[in-house]
């Protein structure tokens, strides 16, 4: 049987924050954390296989050291979705679909993982990535995030049966009427956690088209499929408990540390063992 891919593309040369994948959040690099829950996501699913993609010599020699096999990609690689291609490229047999885990993206549970890969093994959906519908609170805190990081955190409007209509580093639909919707308990704006899942094929299209119009205005390579007519499903997904908005600056990596220390905190001061009661 054709085994499936979770690709985690893993670039040291970042803009806004340099070296990302190999910055610790609480002691362990992003790069560990994604790593973990990719292969938590593997085991669950079955005849699924982890790679981590990167052009950068360093984070190869990380992730040889956690053990996960390493693909080294071309410099030159314009989104991690082509670095997803060209790392699946080179493995020995084919996979039939690939999940691209963004190597800075420590918070997406495997199970969230594991949503998308299933949508994809049922056969219907060529692209499919994840969404999560916002409560009031945590809108207000994407609006109050965008203040200072306008580019970090992208929001999808959706059609009825799922299909993604549009994404946007601003927030959309633009709320006419907002203090009615608030007396619903969720607000009309979808949030999309940076997680995608491919067939192949599709990943093979993306590969070889040219960036799109908007893809580079919003710098959103999503936006490639939908001006290219492919249709993308969402899958609806709980948001996960520390999710911010990206860890895209050292101010976002910083409140991560915060979030992950009041957990901490939070958790009571001695756990049962979980080692056997003698006999």
């Amino acid at each position: 049987m054709i085994a499936d891919l979770i690709v985690v593309p893993a670039r040291f040369a970042s803009t806004r924050l340099p070296g990302k994948p190999l910055l610790r959040l609480a002691g362990r690099t992003l790069l560990e954390r994604v790593v973990e829950n990719a292969r938590a996501a593997a085991a669950e699913l079955g005849n699924c296989h982890v790679l981590v993609a990167t052009d950068d010599d360093r984070i190869a020699a990380h992730a040889e050291e956690t053990g996960v096999a390493v693909a080294l990609t071309a410099a030159d690689l314009d989104s991690g979705t082509v670095r997803a291609a060209a790392a699946a490229a080179q493995c020995a047999q084919r996979p039939a679909r690939v999940i691209n885990l963004q190597g800075d993206a420590p918070f997406v549970p495997s199970g969230i993982v594991c949503q998308l890969m299933r949508t994809l093994r049922q056969g219907a959906a060529a692209v499919a990535t994840p969404v999560s519908q916002l409560d009031w609170e945590r809108l207000d805190r994407l609006r109050e995030h965008k203040r200072t990081a306008p580019f970090s955190g992208t929001t999808c409007v959706r059609a009825e049966d799922g299909r993604a209509l549009w994404f946007s580093k601003t927030i959309i639909p633009a709320l006419r009427n907002e203090a009615a919707l608030r007396r619903e308990a969720l607000s009309p704006v979808w949030q999309h956690l940076g997680l995608y899942g491919f067939t192949m094929d599709a990943l093979e299209w993306f590969a070889s088209a040219s960036p799109g119009h908007y893809e580079v205005l919003e710098g959103l390579e999503q936006l490639r499929f939908l001006e290219g007519g492919w249709r993308i499903d969402t899958v609806p997904v709980d948001m996960p408990a520390h999710h911010l908005s990206g860890i895209d600056t050292p101010e976002d990596l910083a409140k991560a540390e915060r979030a992950l220390a009041d957990s901490a905190t939070a958790m009571p001061a001695s756990l049962p063992s979980s080692s056997p009661s003698p006999a």
